[in-house]
């Protein structure tokens, strides 16, 4: 039995140009700012200085801090200053595409995190952790919005 598709979106409003957004999330050690320290995040490949399509990213997970998991993503879409797309190689779902969408908003940029998942063992795993890990991401999102705001002077509000 196949586990459900999953969907999470989460916008938020920077006061920023497209290009000052462009230029902080297009740098692939700026995900380790934005992330929660609880999260047991560590890259684990070199980083080039600028995201690009084809780019393969591998790091540690600890998402709810006992196991170390290791996971692969790749960055398969770029369209400066618009979006990026990354998807799971290998890691913890079953799968994961993750759209960033950036555009011109009153105030600056609207900035949107699209994600599809589906959690790995079929529907019984979905069963078991679907919603803990529903409360996780959501949380995850939560400390990367209040962290941006705190970054770049902006209101906490979106969702």
């Amino acid at each position: 039995m196949r586990a459900i598709l999953r969907r999470l979106e989460c916008r938020q409003i920077l006061p920023l140009s497209l290009a000052a957004a462009w230029e902080f999330f297009s740098r692939p050690e700026n995900l380790a700012t934005i992330t929660p320290p609880d999260l047991g995040f560590t890259v684990t490949s070199p980083l080039p200085e600028r995201m690009y399509a084809g780019m393969i990213v591998t790091y540690t997970v600890s998402p709810f801090g006992l196991v170390r998991i290791p996971w692969v993503t790749e960055i398969t879409q770029v369209r400066e200053p618009e979006f990026f797309v990354d998807e799971q190689r290998s890691g913890p779902y079953r799968f994961w595409h993750h759209q960033h969408h950036f555009r011109k908003a009153d105030g600056g940029i609207e900035m949107t995190d699209l994600i599809h998942y589906r959690l790995p063992y079929g529907l019984p795993g979905d069963l078991a952790a679907g919603a803990l890990v529903e409360r996780r991401l959501a949380s995850i999102f939560a400390y990367r919005r209040r962290k941006l705001a705190e970054l770049f002077d902006a209101p906490v509000k979106g969702g």
